[in-house]
């Protein structure tokens, strides 16, 4: 009778197990979600450093929203913040170059986003781009995002003001153009991958947020981070905002037909110092062009640098990432407040708009 029943206790031990072995292979491990990769696509304004996407990381990370990764195949700049910087924010390019050369296919390719943060024409419209160019461009951008991913959530800025001092007619086209945005992004909106305008026009002053009429200073990357956050966070929550009305008029603007940019040469020059200069001209167009410089250290760190060029057919008209002095036809660039250190190895970016010809050009470092 002892047998019996340890016979029986036994096989219901083994049914039992059985049983619950079952029931943990349906129900499976429990596996944390993948973040979310969010790239910010852009010109200078998102790169060089683009410090307000430091900015806009530390405020997410603290408020929660630690499962996401930003992705890119750019590299975070200075900031003196450590966070997650790799970027699409391309110093000197033109959103109607991007999208005419299909350059964010490989892009998207290299980094499989699911949300795309945009702020992108700043260039266009220093470049006289119509707002129906720009607008096309953003929507071969858009198509492209959908076949990268069918449900991508597009973020897509009206653009902070542009006014350097050297484009009289610049803050009317920034005008000109955030006032289409609304109904472009309208039409092309949908439940699966809606696209939300985040007003970074309305409250900003050129005179006190950026510190050449473009670029955004201190004051500049706090506005454009709070101003991204609620609308990214949205999107992360599977939610859409509410737009806020923008009280910008609809102008008439005359724009005058532009060349597209040319095939852009780069020249490297050899080392001098403790760093090396890469010198490229971005784009071109009759009387004018947009240069962008890379900074690398090379076998040690450095605190600081100062780069050399020498165009003798050309002028520095507005450049930003850096401090520079023009003396005949040589411009030096010290670095700025934040893009001074780089680690051995490492590299920050510069760049500038140029009046003349952009070649032949002597750039050095030290």
């Amino acid at each position: 009778m002892t047998t019996t029943f340890l016979r029986r206790l036994a096989g219901a031990i083994a049914a039992l197990a059985l049983l619950v072995t079952g029931a943990l292979a349906l129900a499976g491990p429990t596996v944390a979600a993948d973040p979310v990769r969010i790239m910010t696509l852009g010109d200078s304004i998102t790169g060089s450093p683009g410090c307000w996407r430091a900015l806009l990381w530390q405020k997410l990370q603290q408020t929660g929203y630690t499962s996401i990764d930003m992705v890119g195949t750019l590299p975070a700049q200075g900031c003196g913040i450590t966070y997650d910087g790799d970027n699409e924010g391309h110093g000197g390019f033109l959103v109607t170059s991007v999208a005419s050369s299909n350059q964010l296919v490989g892009w998207l390719s290299a980094t499989h986003p699911d949300v795309v943060v945009m702020h992108f024409a700043t260039n266009d419209v220093w470049s006289n781009k119509s707002p129906q160019e720009i607008l096309a461009a953003w929507t071969t951008l858009v198509q492209q995002m959908r076949a990268s991913k069918p449900t991508m959530k597009i973020l897509v800025a009206q653009i902070i003001p542009v006014a350097p001092p050297s484009c009289a007619d610049c803050p009317q086209r920034t005008v000109a153009l955030n006032a289409a945005v609304p109904a472009w992004a309208a039409g092309l909106s949908t439940a699966a991958s809606p696209i939300t305008v985040v007003d970074q026009w309305t409250g900003w002053n050129p005179a006190t947020d950026t510190s050449d009429g473009v670029h955004p200073n201190e004051s500049g990357i706090v506005k454009l981070a709070d101003r991204w956050y609620p609308a990214l966070t949205a999107a992360l929550n599977g939610t859409t905002p509410t737009p806020t009305p923008t009280p910008t008029p609809t102008p008439t603007v005359t724009t005058t037909p532009t060349v597209s940019p040319s095939p852009s040469p780069t020249f490297t020059m050899p080392p001098a110092g403790g760093c090396t200069a890469t010198y490229t001209v971005v784009s071109q167009w009759p009387g004018g062009f947009v240069a962008n410089l890379r900074v690398a250290s090379r076998l040690l760190p450095i605190t600081s640098w100062h780069v050399t060029l020498q165009l003798p057919s050309g002028t520095v008209a507005n450049a930003w990432s850096s401090q520079p002095t023009t003396s005949g036809t040589t411009t030096t660039f010290a670095n700025a407040a934040w893009n001074g250190s780089i680690p051995a190895g490492g590299y920050t970016e510069f760049g500038f708009q140029g009046m003349g010809s952009p070649t032949p050009a002597t750039v050095g470092c030290w």
